[in-house]
């Protein structure tokens, strides 16, 4: 009898710092079951710290999603609690340095376990999905604009230029405000998860980024873009599709 192999991640990413900021306060991790973007805000040395707490303190998770003996409702606590211990931990870090007062990140990752794909996400970092020539946002930007854009009081298009685009209204800053948000997904062969922080979708559509990934080297044609666009932020990607291979674990950007 043939064993069947557990999905992995076959992932990609890079993290660059655009040409109007001086460091770069993204962070990312990528590896066979895990995937996450965090952006981090707070001032230079805040934003930076934030971010890479958020990613170093979910990849702790990793010896649990390679051992496949938990129950779904159990992993999906495990996860949502995990969101609270690293705004727990952005709180303590802040707490121990005042230059780190008022820090926070946002936080969007994706978790393969048993054929299924657990997102997780506070803040305005987003996940899609490209399953055949099907391109879905996964997440919803946890932000004033997109409150507003819900209620219909402003458009998209309103959205881009709004004076507060940039105000998030769930975000890891060690408050203990944050509301942990855990959606399940089915994960098939071939489907493709992208993360991305906002310093690629503030200038590129969701339309082009699905554009992008129907040829080759997905990734350095969105960065060309958004530079072309004037890279006002730091810019992560990842892009993880689900096969039989696997990933080794890789620290980007702040958390590298």
């Amino acid at each position: 009898m043939t064993q069947s192999i557990p999905a992995r991640f076959n992932a990609e990413a890079r993290s660059e710092v655009g040409l109007h900021r001086s460091g770069n306060e993204d962070s990312a991790l990528i590896n066979g079951v895990l995937i996450a973007v965090a952006d981090g805000m707070g001032g230079h040395a805040g934003g930076e710290v934030a971010s890479k707490v958020a990613i170093t303190t979910l990849a702790q998770i990793l010896p649990l999603l390679n051992n496949d003996e938990m129950d779904s409702e159990s992993l999906e606590d495990f996860l949502l609690n995990t969101l609270v211990d690293i705004d727990n931990e952005i709180g303590e870090t802040a707490a121990d340095d005042d230059r780190l007062s008022g820090m926070g990140t946002t936080l969007t990752s994706v978790a393969l376990y048993r054929g299924k794909a657990y997102v997780l996400h506070a803040g305005d970092s987003r996940a899609y999905r490209l399953r055949g020539k099907e391109f879905t946002q996964l997440t919803k930007d946890h932000s004033v604009v997109q409150e507003l854009i819900d209620s219909g009081a402003i458009t998209e298009a309103e959205a881009a230029t709004h004076p507060q685009r940039s105000v998030l209204t769930n975000v890891l800053m060690g408050l203990g405000k944050v509301t942990p948000l855990l959606v399940e997904y089915e994960a098939k062969p071939g489907d493709k998860f992208i993360l991305c922080s906002d310093g690629l979708n503030n200038v590129v559509t969701n339309s082009e980024i699905h554009e992008a990934l129907k040829g080759d080297d997905a990734i350095s044609k969105l960065i060309a873009l958004t530079y072309e666009r004037g890279a006002p932020d730091n810019v992560t990607i990842v892009i993880a599709e689900v096969g039989a291979g696997d990933t080794p674990t890789q620290f980007l950007g702040a958390a590298k």
